[in-house]
Formats: structure tokens, C-alpha cells, sequence
């Protein structure tokens, strides 16, 4: 039998209640979520859960059925991945984007002590799927990074050819990747808008302080 509205409301309230102290760092790849992430925990004697460093881990959890883009993604050599298929296809079958494996996010979320709380950073951190967790809306922002911002972040930091030097094509590869996150950024842009969450653009005039003050301040630490 399935739970009524009554008994959902009241399991959705407990989960809010239960990560009151989760503050969400979400955005782009190459917005400078991690190091935000970083700063402000060590500031403010939080706790830090990264969901890159985790994805591994989850893979080898979500069961097939729950994550069918997964096995999808998974079966694929590189080349069917970044460079065979099109920025668009790749944005809409991408496992993470679609919130397969979130629920873990939350399960490892839930094992750690409330006190004195623990940032979570990451871009698989989708608006919709946070929104609902929220204690208050000011417990999560998105970094939303201009295109030219993010292949500078990857070129500073070596890892521009990372993947697409993996493939046959290492040019269109980069190509397609690039346009597929700018797509995503975009995606997130218009979903915090319509949820009325907060979110701040990162282009090449925003310094690491700048984040680290206007995150500070939405998080109302």
C-alpha cells in the first residue's frame, strides 16, 4: 500500500529536519565549488563531503534498475561517449545529470553527526532534488561559471585534454564536453530561477574571496 500525502509531508519534513545542518554547494564543472566547499568548512569547523569523490563508490552501489543511464554509460568505449554522439544526447543521457545515484548522496549524508554540520559540494547536486531538503532556502547555492571562466579553471588546473585526450578525436571530444556543460550550466541557471534558490554567475572578474564572502553570506554563517 502506498503512503498517503499525510505520511509523505511528515517522512519529508523528518529528512529536513534530520539534515538541518547540510549546507549544498552545487554548479558547473569548473566553478570553483571545491574550493569554495573547502574554505568555508575549514572557516567554520564544518565538515566536508565531496560527491566527485564519491561517484566511484556509488556506481558500484546504485542497483541496475535504479540507474539504468549508468549501465548505459558504462558499456560505452570513450570514443561512443564524447565523441560519437552529440552535446545535446550527451546532456540528456548522462547518469548524473538525470539524479541517478542522489539517493546515496543522502544515505551517506544521513550517517554523519548533525554536529556541527558538513558542507556537500558537487554538480551532482540537481536543484529539484535538493530543494525538498532544505530546512531554508539560503542552505544551498548554485555556482553557475561562464564558458570562457570554465576552460580557464580546467587549463589552470592541467585537466583541460583530461578526458578528451582518452579518445580518438581529442578535439571534437573537447568540443562536444565543453558545449555539454555549458548546456548544463544553463539548465541550472533556469531551474534555480523557476525554484527560487539562490545562485551566483562566476565569470573572470569574481575572485576566490568574492565566493567565498557571498557564499558565506547566503548560507548566513
Amino acid at each position: 500500500m502506498r503512503p498517503d500525502r499525510r505520511e509523505q509531508t511528515a517522512d519529508a519534513a523528518a529528512l529536513r529536519a534530520q539534515l538541518r545542518n547540510v549546507y549544498w554547494i552545487g554548479g558547473g564543472s569548473g566553478a570553483g565549488k571545491s574550493v569554495i566547499a573547502r574554505r568555508v568548512a575549514a572557516r567554520h569547523g564544518l565538515g566536508l563531503y565531496a560527491t566527485d569523490d564519491v561517484m566511484a563508490d556509488h556506481a558500484s552501489r546504485c542497483a541496475p534498475g535504479d540507474c539504468p543511464f549508468l549501465g548505459e554509460f558504462a558499456a560505452m568505449d570513450m570514443d561512443e561517449r564524447w565523441v560519437n554522439r552529440s552535446p545535446e544526447t550527451m546532456l540528456e543521457t548522462f547518469h548524473w545529470f538525470r539524479g541517478e545515484g542522489f539517493g546515496l548522496i543522502v544515505e551517506d549524508l544521513l550517517r554523519l553527526p548533525t554536529e556541527p554540520g558538513v558542507i556537500v559540494e558537487g554538480f551532482r547536486l540537481l536543484p529539484c532534488l535538493v530543494k525538498p531538503l532544505l530546512a531554508a532556502p539560503g542552505h544551498a547555492v548554485w555556482l553557475l561559471p561562464t564558458p570562457g571562466f570554465r576552460r580557464a579553471a580546467f587549463e589552470s588546473r592541467g585537466s583541460l585534454w583530461e578526458i578528451a585526450g582518452k579518445t580518438g578525436d581529442p578535439e571534437r571530444a573537447l568540443r562536444n564536453l565543453l558545449e555539454r556543460d555549458r548546456m548544463f550550466t544553463e539548465r541550472l541557471r533556469e531551474e534555480t530561477q523557476r525554484l527560487g534558490l539562490p545562485a551566483i554567475e562566476v565569470d573572470a572578474t569574481v575572485t576566490e574571496d568574492d565566493l567565498d564572502e557571498r557564499v558565506t553570506a547566503t548560507f548566513g554563517l
